[in-house]
């Protein structure tokens, strides 16, 4: 699967002679050959342990392709194939993976491990998982998060470790499908707990050096303890491979997006209606800033909660809720992970003046959320997609921002109580059936109901901003 072009290196060697000899530096007598031993069954149990819960995820979809041709003009379309990885959070079939994973996916397949025991090198070459449809149950694409549902399975899950607990230096393994090569493992330590790609970035990631490849996106990074650390997502690299530099999202994160988006599909985001930026040496400088470290308050929405208590731009946060506060990311998970209503605490600079502020957190609505209202049981479901959807109108087009056409039909939801799995989620736009523009929601139905039974569709729809072509049978009878 895709990862940004920042890449990861070697396992260590260093912390096997560690074990080793650990007992003999505290007094104790084992020989080294038996603490290394131990040390290796140790490992070895951590992974059969590990191992079934973690999945990995075949896609299927269309995109653009190479022709072999290089003197074609114009834009070649085919099917595509791709290949991540993913962990059971809740054994009754969710599965958490990372968005780019299933990104413009028509067809999602999970291979599960067999529960067989392979105990000889020559067994594990012939041990097959078992390859089971799969559906998107909710996808954050901002937090590059995603969980899946396999139907009628029950998984053994893994356990989330707290975020709070995880030290620089812990021992960590990295499960996936690298190149492809299901069920493979890397060893390594956390090189650190919090990075940000940018100094004003939102998101923060744990870095380490286990190994981790193309393949092992959406798998887990987990500790000795075989809890989940985080989600493997992305490496900084030169050579397109491991150099030593993954990066996976924190468990914190997997914790809240993952409950959100069962219940609802998306991320209901806290806010506050405010957003600060770190201060640098120049900034400091050219502002003339009481302080040359932390944050400044870089906007304040008209009329927002924070307005409304007093916030301003150019306030120095000091503190929220008590805790010294120097960085984008604890201050954005801080608000982010709050009910709507909870009170938020600022201590703020302004001026040579200390300005402490209670700030009430309202939830941003999604527009997903907002569209609901508009959805009738009776009139908004399509039934051979097995979805609920509405007309995209002028006023709806102009709130959605840039359609790529003049009508469409909103996916507002699945429809429960159909046996129909094609594979289109909540907010995308139905603009096209086979060739043919759809108008709106009785242009798409007749259009379904004109045509013969298994028979061919494709779907044109836009899904984030992106052009997606979602192609499938019609049922038999």
């Amino acid at each position: 699967m895709r990862f940004r072009t920042f890449r990861p290196v070697g396992v260590m060697h260093a912390i096997v002679l560690v074990a080793a000899f650990g007992n003999q530096a505290a007094g104790q007598t084992a020989p080294p050959a038996t603490a290394l031993r131990q040390f290796d069954a140790s490992i070895q149990a951590l992974v059969e342990k590990v191992s079934p819960s973690v999945v990995q995820i075949v896609v299927a979809g269309f995109g653009q392709v190479d022709d072999g041709d290089n003197h074609t003009a114009g834009l070649v379309i085919g099917p595509q194939r791709a290949i991540g990885a993913g962990f059971v959070i809740d054994p009754t079939g969710y599965i958490v993976t990372n968005a780019h994973v299933v990104q413009g996916a028509q067809q999602i397949q999970i291979v599960v491990p067999d529960r067989g025991a392979n105990n000889t090198p020559l067994q594990s070459l012939s041990a097959h998982g078992s390859m089971v449809a799969a559906h998107v149950v909710g996808v954050a694409s901002d937090v590059d998060l995603a969980v899946l549902k396999v139907d009628g399975l029950t998984l053994p899950a893994l356990p989330v470790a707290r975020y709070s607990d995880l030290k620089q230096g812990e021992l960590v393994f990295a499960f996936g499908s690298p190149g492809g090569l299901r069920n493979s493992v890397s060893m390594g330590v956390v090189s650190a707990t919090a990075r940000q790609v940018s100094s004003d970035s939102p998101m923060v990631f744990i870095q380490t050096d286990a190994a981790i490849n193309p393949g092992n996106s959406g798998g887990p990074l987990v500790n000795v303890n075989g809890e989940v650390v985080g989600v493997d997502t992305f490496i900084l690299s030169q050579s397109g491979g491991n150099e030593g530099l993954g990066f996976a999202i924190p468990s914190s994160m997997v914790r809240v997006s993952y409950d959100q988006l069962r219940e609802y599909g998306h991320v209901h985001r806290g806010t506050i209606g405010a957003s600060a930026q770190t201060i640098t040496p120049e900034l400091a400088e050219a502002l003339h800033l009481a302080r040359a470290s932390g944050l400044i308050v870089s906007d304040v929405a008209p009329g927002g909660s924070a307005d409304q208590a007093g916030l301003r731009v150019g306030d120095l946060v000091v503190s929220v809720d008590g805790q010294a506060m120097d960085n984008v990311p604890f201050l954005a998970f801080h608000v982010m992970a709050q009910d709507a209503g909870t009170i938020i605490h600022f201590d703020v600079l302004r001026g040579s003046d200390r300005v402490a502020l209670a700030i009430p957190v309202t939830v941003l609505p999604h527009r997903i959320d907002q569209l609901a209202a508009l959805v009738d049981p009776d009139k908004s479901l399509v039934r051979p997609l097995g979805i609920l959807g509405v007309s995209i109108t002028a006023d709806m087009a102009q709130q959605m921002g840039s359609l790529r056409g003049p009508g469409g039909v909103l996916v507002v939801a699945k429809a429960a109580g159909t046996a129909v799995n094609v594979a289109l989620e909540s907010g995308d736009v139905i603009l096209f059936l086979n060739g043919g523009a759809v108008s709106g929601i009785e242009d798409l139905r007749t259009t379904l109901a004109g045509l013969a039974a298994d028979a061919a569709v494709a779907l044109q729809i836009q899904r984030n901003d992106e052009l997606v072509y979602v192609a499938f049978r019609l049922p038999k009878s």
